[in-house]
């Protein structure tokens, strides 16, 4: 709550544009001044002073609950606890529901292993109609990667909800209700946040997509992280969260992976076994694969969800959730997207929770993916 954008308080208009003349913008940026180091650069009395830090104090410092109290909150409420189901019965349950409003679910996982194809279906939920378990609201798409498919998301629309798609003039309303951006620089990525903010609310979005955030840490911008000494996209991190709880729907986010360990000779996108080993098995080896991005960004989302292979099958992991164990579901991708082979998941112990396992081939490590 500490990064909760004074803009969203409520606070008096002639207070609120002292505020952000002088360039505090947050609670935390408030809140880290004394009252009268406010009086002395907002140039107020000390009365109105201590009138706006209560006020900020009171929302980013809400009040304690019980849990009792929090229980029935979450029963009464949907605007604080609403979700967008996936449409995977075992993940819907262990999510309570589905990708919830208000917080930052992540997909991680190696190329080809289904990302995109899960937030495609996810568009199409959140644009169908109320009655057929939908939003019934707009989409924005943010593809970083140019890997949207028109075709592919009206085909999976088509196998998954053939009652709507075959109504005349449905299929292209529904498309119609999905913006995709497609920045080329994290500048333009940026001026494309910023300017959803104002529209979240003026054209009924329901869900923001970013396909993929890691394809956003360019090269380009290693000389700034080096001089700064911070992540290039930690400012995107705040914004994210903030524009999550502000406007009270589901952000989902794709992450890529790198190799698991510090040794320059294993830094091939998926390549963690030796030479030696690759040399007696030269057509398929299994790496153990981490989360792009860091530690940074793995504090800031609320959910991650881990698409991994192994042992000739795909699985999909909640590797981190409030509100579920660690488990697993052994899936495969259809014409109606991605599809779970079980309901019932199996609770993932030890490390495994955070490693990647990819089960892959020779060919990937030449830049040549076969999926």
């Amino acid at each position: 709550m500490a990064n909760k954008l004074l803009a969203q308080m409520g606070l008096h208009h002639s207070i609120a544009n002292i505020f952000a003349a002088r360039n505090i913008l947050t609670a935390k940026d408030a809140l880290s001044l004394t009252e009268f180091e406010l009086m002395e650069l907002l140039d107020v009395g000390l009365e109105e002073v201590k009138s706006a830090v209560a006020q900020i104090s009171e929302i980013a410092c809400p009040p304690c609950q019980t849990a009792l109290l929090l229980l029935e909150n979450r029963l009464h409420s949907k605007d604080q606890v609403g979700y967008l189901s996936t449409s995977l019965k075992g993940l819907d349950n262990a999510l309570c529901g589905g990708v919830p409003f208000g917080a930052l679910t992540e997909l991680v996982g190696p190329a080809g292993m289904g990302k995109t194809q899960f937030c495609l279906k996810l568009s199409i939920l959140a644009a169908l109609p109320c009655s057929h378990g939908g939003l019934n609201g707009r989409v924005v798409y943010i593809d970083t990667e140019s890997k949207f498919s028109s075709r592919r998301l009206m085909e999976i629309g088509a196998n998954s909800f053939p009652e709507v798609f075959s109504v005349a003039g449905k299929a292209q309303e529904m498309a119609g209700r999905i913006i995709v951006l497609q920045p080329a620089s994290l500048a333009e990525f940026t001026e494309s946040l910023q300017q959803i903010k104002l529209s979240l609310l003026q054209h009924q979005v329901k869900l923001l997509i970013i396909d993929s955030m890691a394809a956003l840490d360019s090269v380009e911008y290693e000389k700034d992280k080096r001089v700064m000494g911070q992540h290039p996209l930690g400012w995107h991190v705040s914004f994210l969260k903030s524009l999550a709880e502000f406007s009270r729907i589901p952000i989902v986010v794709t992450n890529q992976v790198r190799a698991h360990g510090n040794d320059e000779a294993f830094h091939f996108p998926f390549e963690a076994k030796t030479r030696d080993q690759k040399m007696k098995h030269p057509e398929r080896f299994d790496s153990l694969l981490t989360a792009a991005l860091g530690i940074h960004w793995a504090h800031a989302v609320t959910i991650r969800l881990v698409l991994e292979a192994y042992s000739g099958q795909r699985f999909l992991k909640v590797a981190k959730s409030p509100i579920s164990p660690p488990l697993v579901f052994p899936f495969e991708v259809t014409s109606s997207g991605i599809a779970l082979m079980e309901d019932d998941g199996i609770e993932v112990m030890g490390p495994e929770i955070h490693t990647i396992r990819y089960e892959g081939y020779t060919d990937l490590v030449c830049g040549r993916s076969i999926t």
